[in-house]
């Protein structure tokens, strides 16, 4: 079992950090105090004071930061100060071999320093974070992380029933966590990552049934965090092999849809050459939440209400002109073996002929745009390959498998 890192800013929530700390310990872990004030009082105090009343201090956390501790402590506006600290502290801690896990309290600044720092950790070290933010938009501070977020209710600032209820049961969580964390059972086999929408599920379902007696199978909802997340387990080696069939996070990116992937989409293939088989699954499509939330310049386009949280919009023909533009031009710079197909009879499940999102003058705007563009290859390396069938219907994910085959 390694240590629970407890981790804010003591100058102005240190008696809510030592009540974390002392609750790790009550539930039988071992515990540290990282500060990471950066007002004028700490960069004021000694490190020897500090160290006195925490187990690392602010300086000695600056002290990691590449440049030193006076990049923390620059005299800077607080967003770069902020940003300087995060950076220090995901130094300080890839410099431990003790970390069990890491438990941080925080409102926004406090939270984005942390979970900064947090992402950089593995895969499966428990994390979590008290937040005043949790109940909002989370996915800047999660990125492609498995950070857990809780709500502090009231502000941490001062202890009260409420606030010891909440830092206690965070304290016990994290402890729990680091006590009694399962064994990881490395795969026996190769991993593949598979891009999923709800409206691809067939299709996925499909390939994987086909393929899990050969590669340790990875599934990700693309919902804007799921493309990025697969291509991070790409990047850390536990995917050897990428089946990125369902796209649909560019057409978010690109028109304004709530499920955006970043601008790095296709980013680790891109660098690291990692064999790749790709479609265009679902880029018929833009997400936005209830139908009230649909920006007004959409209120008059082809809406279908998936349920009573997400309402989905069909792209235009220019609209798939531009995504096709963005996919082509990214996937025409991977450098590894890379297959990418084009499902002529449709993206998605609705996509088909009768089905709300059929629209063929769209779909061939899409496939000509990245038939026009594609960078042809001398050698077997890259293939575009078309399919006469629906991505949900039984040859396409024939085709899908044996695309999986030739790059494997």
């Amino acid at each position: 079992m390694g240590i629970v890192y407890v981790v804010g800013t003591c100058d102005t929530k240190r008696d809510e950090l030592r009540l974390a700390k002392a609750e790790v310990v009550r539930a039988g872990a071992s515990a540290k105090l990282v500060d990471i004030s950066t007002g004028p009082s700490a960069a004021a105090q000694s490190s020897a004071r500090q160290e006195a009343e925490v187990d690392f201090s602010a300086g000695t956390i600056a002290g990691f930061h590449p440049r030193g501790r006076d990049a923390v402590f620059s005299g800077a506006d607080r967003g770069a100060i902020s940003g300087a600290m995060a950076e220090a502290l995901t130094a300080f801690f890839a410099s431990r071999t003790d970390v069990g896990g890491v438990l941080g309290l925080g409102g926004s600044g406090n939270t984005a320093v942390v979970t900064a720092a947090m992402r950089a950790l593995p895969l499966g070290l428990p994390k979590l974070m008290v937040s005043t933010m949790a109940a909002g938009n989370v996915a800047p501070y999660i990125g492609t992380s498995d950070i857990s977020l809780m709500y502090s209710v009231v502000d941490i600032a001062g202890l009260n029933p409420i606030s010891r209820r909440v830092i206690g049961n965070a304290a016990h969580a994290v402890a729990g966590m680091a006590r009694t964390a399962p064994p990881f059972a490395p795969a026996g086999k190769p991993g593949l990552g598979l891009t999923m929408f709800g409206v691809t599920t067939p299709c996925v379902n499909q390939v994987r049934a086909a393929v899990e007696k050969d590669f340790e199978c990875y599934v990700f909802h693309a919902t804007g965090a799921g493309g990025p997340s697969m291509e991070k387990l790409a990047e850390s080696g536990f995917a050897s092999v990428l089946m990125d069939l369902t796209t649909t996070e560019v057409a978010d990116l690109l028109v304004g849809g709530v499920l955006a992937c970043t601008k790095d989409r296709f980013g680790v293939p891109i660098r690291q050459a990692v064999p790749y088989v790709g479609s265009v699954g679902a880029l018929d499509m833009v997400n936005f939440g209830a139908p009230e939330t649909v920006p007004e310049r959409f209120r008059g386009r082809n809406l279908y209400h998936h349920n009573a949280e997400v309402t989905l919009m069909r792209t235009t023909a220019d609209e798939c002109c531009a995504i096709g533009q963005w996919i082509v031009e990214r996937v025409n710079q991977m450098q590894g073996k890379v297959r990418f197909l084009l499902p002529l009879k449709g993206v998605s499940a609705l996509d088909a002929e009768g089905q709300a999102f059929w629209d063929p003058a769209a779909d061939q705007a899409l496939f000509d745009t990245i038939r026009d563009g594609w960078k042809a290859s001398t050698s077997d390396d890259r293939k575009l390959i078309e399919i006469d069938a629906n991505i949900n219907d039984a040859r396409f994910a024939e085709a899908a498998v044996h695309a999986l085959r030739e790059v494997c």
